[in-house]
Formats: structure tokens, sequence, C-alpha cells
């Protein structure tokens, strides 16, 4: 067990965790020893900093006191902050949680990159409370705590916070957790239930609440009793997970209505819950419009949508361009990609295929012939694999390299590292670059760049 010692640190900047960052006292007393990351704290503030982890060169540590609080400090909506690991930095004003974003995005580009952008883009940003329309909730049996808990795990431990309320979840969704737990607590397998995934669609008039239950042993009748009862009272949909992700099905009601809607494309997309979309989506209707606003499609050009799951993209895409080719790692996204297409009408238009994009190759890209614009949107492991395809076609195969591109990331790292191989191996130029604001008062950074054929 690590012996806990606490010491007066100022604070420099934040790190991507959104920790503090400081530096311990040296043999001398003076600031310059080895680096702290202190939870809790912001830049120019002095505080009084416990470490609980240490190693030779840096150490962790939580803020006990603050003894210069930073002008950008501001007091947390949720009585939770601190305690739950949902959220790390609502004690920092929302502008400039952005700005630190921003800054993070920047540094990645430069330090891991090498690279650094003509010019920057606005940043995207929207509601930060009320936006969370997926979540995954932990369930648990804690005797000690009055029964079962909903919520999400504490910060640095595998434990459940005991939450009554949640606000960066719609608030219809945040009153739904005190009803979850009397509600699981009341099943006769309530030990046996590990968590509840929240999807939250919309038709453009009301929201949809899908509620994902992973069920370890099977129901009784009085369960599924009151879950109909749980589902009626509240209007939610009730769906099922037994095993892996494949045992997903609705359960009830029986008429699946989970969508959501991009109303400047006029595009309506069906889900279910457990699928990849984003969990901001007043925030996600400006980021397709935004890219594409970037993409600069003309009516003549042919587009690839590379990593396309549903079609967030590609079928918005499809208003605009003559052809879009969707692609995607998993036949079965494929499939549903080219189902939702369908749907809106833009099948003529559409093209999704099954590539393995972590392998792609040169000579493998041109078999799906030159395309005039990319959009990228990869996980968080990012595109090296397919930018490095990019950066090695040969001048004598010129045409099959898009003349671009725009790269959509949750992952700063990994877009910075693809971004060093388009510019500095390849023949690209990073135009812009800029973050989407997705999450609020947490650290994770989404972020677009877009690059251009340096002729």
């Amino acid at each position: 067990m690590v012996k806990k010692t606490s010491h007066i640190v100022q604070i420099h900047a934040l790190d991507a965790e959104g920790r503090g960052v400081g530096y311990l006292p040296d043999e001398t007393g003076n600031p310059g020893g080895k680096v702290v990351f202190v939870e809790g704290a912001l830049p120019r503030e002095t505080v009084v900093a416990e470490s609980w982890k240490k190693k030779s060169r840096w150490e962790l540590a939580t803020t006990v006191a603050i003894l210069k609080a930073s002008s950008l400090r501001i007091q947390p909506k949720c009585p939770y902050f601190g305690k739950c690991g949902g959220c790390s930095m609502q004690h920092l004003e929302p502008s400039a949680q952005v700005a630190v974003k921003q800054r993070v995005l920047e540094d990645n580009l430069q330090h891991i990159g090498k690279v650094k952008a003509e010019s920057i883009l606005p940043p995207i940003h929207g509601p930060y409370w009320g936006y969370r329309f997926r979540a995954r909730l932990s369930v648990n049996h804690v005797p000690k705590k009055g029964g079962i808990l909903v919520g999400f795990r504490e910060r640095q431990s595998r434990y459940i916070t005991d939450m009554t309320q949640c606000p960066v979840l719609p608030p219809y969704m945040s009153a739904l957790l005190m009803p979850l737990r009397e509600l699981i607590g009341s099943l006769s397998i309530f030990n046996q239930v590990p968590q509840i995934e929240v999807a939250i669609g919309d038709d453009g008039i009301q929201p949809i609440t899908a509620l994902l239950l992973r069920i370890m042993a099977p129901l009784s009748q009085d369960d599924e009793t009151r879950l109909r009862r749980f589902a009626d009272e509240h209007h939610v949909q009730w769906w099922l997970q037994t095993k892996g992700p494949d045992t997903v099905r609705l359960y009830y009601p029986t008429e699946n209505r989970l969508q959501y809607v991009l109303p400047e494309f006029g595009i309506t997309m069906p889900f279910k819950p457990g699928d990849f979309t984003q969990v901001n989506y007043h925030i996600n209707q400006v980021l397709v419009s935004r890219a594409l606003t970037l993409l600069q499609i003309q009516p003549e050009d042919r587009v690839a949508d590379l990593f396309c799951g549903l079609g967030n993209f590609s079928l918005p895409i499809a208003r605009r361009a003559k052809e879009v080719v969707g692609i995607e790692g998993s036949a079965i996204l494929t499939r549903r990609a080219q189902e939702n297409a369908v749907l809106n009408g833009l099948q003529d238009k559409t093209t999704f295929r099954e590539r393995n994009l972590f392998e792609m190759t040169v000579d493998e890209w041109k078999t799906l012939q030159p395309f005039d614009r990319i959009l990228i949107d990869p996980p968080r492991d990012g595109a090296m694999a397919l930018c490095q395809t990019l950066a090695d076609i040969p001048d004598d195969a010129a045409q099959y390299r898009p003349k671009r591109m725009v790269y959509v990331s949750c992952n700063p790292a990994t877009l910075a590292r693809d971004a060093g191989i388009l510019v500095n191996s390849g023949r690209y130029r990073l135009l812009q670059a800029g973050v989407v604001n997705m999450f609020p008062h947490t650290s994770h950074v989404e972020s677009m760049a877009v690059f251009e054929v340096n002729i």
C-alpha cells in the first residue's frame, strides 16, 4: 500500500485526462522535482495535493485543499462530481474546457505527428447538460447501501456511485435512475443483472428511449410482467442480451421505433442498442454538416466513406455526390448501411463493401477505383495502415490519391500520428484542424482535420 504524502503544488497545465500538472519540490525544497498529476486542480492554482500512486518519474495525486483558486473554477453542477468517474472537468468553465481540448489537439499534432495545421477550425460545441443519449450503466446489489445501485462507476474504483440523478443524461433518463433501482431490486434475478445500456433515439418530434438489459439468468413470469409494466408506465423499450452482442433482441414492445434523424439531409436511420452511434446527437448533426462542407463535394464526385458504420456520413454525402462507397470491416454493418440507404431512397447512389481497413495496401486500394474525396472516421486506434497506403501511392498512380479528405477522430494521439504519415511521408497538406466537444465535462477530445493533395 502506498503511503500517502501531501505537498503544496503550483499547477501549470491540464493533461489529456483533465488532471492538473505540476512539479513536486526537489531536494532543495524548490519546485522542479518530478511531475505530479493532480485530480481536481486547474492551471494557475496552488493546491495541497495528496499523492496516492508513486513512480520513479511521476506521481498521481488528489486535491485536498485549494490555496489559490483559478478564475475559471466553477461550482460543479453534479453532487457526485469528484466521486463518480463519468466526468472529470465539471469544475472548469465550459468554454475553457473547449480551449483545453484545442490545446491537447495542437500539442499532439506538434509532438506526435510533427505537423501543424495551416489554420484552426472554429470549435463545435452545443448543450453542456442532458446531452448523453447513450450510456452504459452498471448494476450491483449492495446490501450496505440499501440494495440495488444503478449508475456509473466511481473514479478509480470498481464500485458503483450511489447516485440518484445525472445531469449529463437527458432529464427524463436521469429521473429513471431511482425507478430502475426499485425495478431491478424486485426481480427474481436481481443479482444476475450486471448492466443496463441506454440508447435514446430521436424521430425529430420526441425522444425514444431503449433500455438494453444484460441478464445472466432467465426471467421468471413475474419478472416479465414487471418489465412490461415498467415499459408502459415510463414509455421505454426493453431489449435483452443473454450472452454476446449477437444475442441482443427487442423484448417489449415488439415494434422497434429506435432511430435518429439528420434533418438537414432528410435522413432517418434506425439502429439498435449496442450499435455505435454518437453519444451527443445534437453535436452529431452539426458534425456531419461541417464535415460535408469541408469536403467541398461536387455533384460529379465519387466519394469514399471509410469506417462508414451505419451510414452516418455516407447517406448525407449521397445527397450531394454522384456516387458514395461506404467501407467497413463488418459484413453485418455494411448490410445494415445498405438497408438504411434503401430506406432513404439512396440505393442507386450508394455501395457498401466489406474490407479490413487496418490491413489496406496500395494494390488493394487501387481495386476500389479512384475517389475524388474521402471521409475517414476510424475507432480510437486510428487509420494508420490506410494513411500509410495513401502516402505510398506512387506518382505514376497519382489518380488514386483523393484530392481532399476529412478525418474525424475520437483520439487526438492517433489522429496526430496519421497526420504525420500523410504530411511527412505523403503528398498532403494539413489545411485545418479543430475540436468537437462531443463529451462536455470529460477529457475526451473529438476532433476533425482537413487534408488536401499538395500539388
